[in-house]
């Protein structure tokens, strides 16, 4: 019997129907009233996906938020991003499922690193670039990955799943990698063949708490002291903190930010990968599912964050500044947004990649997961083992973790 379904691939995200596609990302996506939400109205879930793990709203996969990577040149193919998203499409040509994808010519902004497999392959004599990425570049946040849309179910899946390893092979990539995807899809993936990887993160978990108060209340009593005193201390010397949603959100806001972003970034990163007209377009077409935090000192802007929003969780992801105040960071990128999704009853906040520094704070570690599918059956197999004593250790670290939480103990 023949398949229903075609596979395609479209060399950009303006080749797609926007409206398509989003049904493929976010089927139960109902954004109305995003920033209505009553403070203090309890979370309907306790920091905790629903059974299929699959959140209402993910702003990161959404046409709007891949097209602005494209649109600005922060992803293309002279900055080693070379778009080619899969689709598969029904027998009426509408799209019944979608993954995001990128040929790439380096293992940079994935977070999930595998440098290691490349110096292999570099000492075998062998190419490990191109390699085929199914992920949201620079954003290390956990989402579906296999994007399906309502009415079409596993044959779809399965076929997209098909024509990326198709896609590798007609490519010459190396291998094919699915970075942060959910455990739904990760546990798929392992049945089908691709090697498991396991990673961590450090996360907020709302409670249920009524405020910041509430949520301290609920920390050792040290713990508790150690982030009244860090507030204080940032918002010495006339320290004011804004916090900016939707249309109040300026252009003369992002030229604030981007200095600080490229600031930061330059001293730690080299080249910040993201560049100004990104976030002209993202603030355009986003503008409400963004929370700028910022800080203003003397009557000028000297630091900010920005996070988007999703209907249960708030991601922080870029921060940066141009002055340096003891605990700044903290309360920008952390208390800030603890505060604010406690407000909006969001379940969680997600913090970006790595910092042990989150747990003493009020975070949770959390595991996070990426499948890897290795072309060369010479490799995949000591990669294999290699991960599955990663996993053990990654285990054990979570389980750490737990013990090391600033909680108070007990009952």
């Amino acid at each position: 019997m023949s398949s229903p379904y075609t596979v395609h691939v479209a060399q950009s995200m303006r080749e797609i129907d926007a409206g398509q596609w989003d049904a493929c990302a976010n089927p139960e996506a109902d954004t109305k009233g995003l920033f209505a939400l009553a403070p203090g109205l309890e979370p309907t879930r306790d920091g905790v996906l629903p059974a299929n793990d699959v959140e209402r709203f993910n702003p990161f996969i959404t046409h709007s938020f891949l097209n602005a990577l494209e649109t600005s040149k922060s992803v293309g193919s002279r900055v080693g991003w070379t778009s080619v998203h899969m689709l598969v499409k029904d027998a009426g040509g509408r799209l019944a499922a979608a993954a995001p994808a990128y040929l790439k010519t380096h293992s940079m902004g994935e977070y999930v690193f595998d440098h290691g497999w490349a110096d292999a392959y570099h000492r075998a004599g062998l190419p490990y670039y191109p390699k085929l990425q199914v992920a949201v570049p620079f954003t290390p946040v956990t989402g579906q990955r296999l994007l399906v849309a309502p009415g079409h179910g596993e044959a779809a899946r399965q076929t997209l799943v098909a024509g990326l390893r198709a896609l590798r092979e007609k490519t010459g990539a190396s291998s094919l990698h699915i970075t942060f995807p959910t455990r739904a899809e990760w546990e798929t993936l392992g049945a089908s063949g691709f090697l498991q990887r396991t990673g961590q993160q450090f996360h907020f978990i709302n409670k249920g708490y009524a405020d910041f108060d509430a949520f301290l209340a609920n920390l050792a009593s040290r713990k508790r002291k150690t982030i009244r005193r860090e507030r204080k201390a940032a918002l010495a010397h006339g320290i004011e903190i804004e916090l900016l949603t939707g249309a109040e959100i300026t252009e003369s806001h992002w030229d604030a930010f981007f200095l600080f972003y490229m600031d930061t970034g330059a001293r730690k990163l080299g080249t910040p990968y993201l560049n100004r007209a990104f976030f002209s377009h993202v603030g355009a077409s986003m503008r409400d599912h963004i929370l700028l935090v910022m800080a203003k000192r003397d009557g000028r802007y000297i630091a900010g964050a920005v996070n988007f929003l999703g209907l249960d969780a708030l991601y922080g992801r870029n921060w940066g500044a141009i002055e340096e105040h003891p605990f700044l960071h903290f309360e920008i990128c952390y208390y800030q947004a603890i505060e604010f999704a406690i407000s909006r009853a969001l379940t969680r906040v997600e913090a970006g990649a790595q910092g042990e520094h989150k747990l003493a704070r009020g975070y949770r570690a959390v595991a996070t997961f990426s499948a890897h599918d290795i072309g060369d059956k010479r490799f995949a197999r000591p990669i294999d083992e290699y991960l599955q004593i990663e996993r053990i250790h990654i285990d054990e670290a979570l389980r750490e973790y737990g013990e090391l939480a600033p909680f108070k103990k007990g009952p």
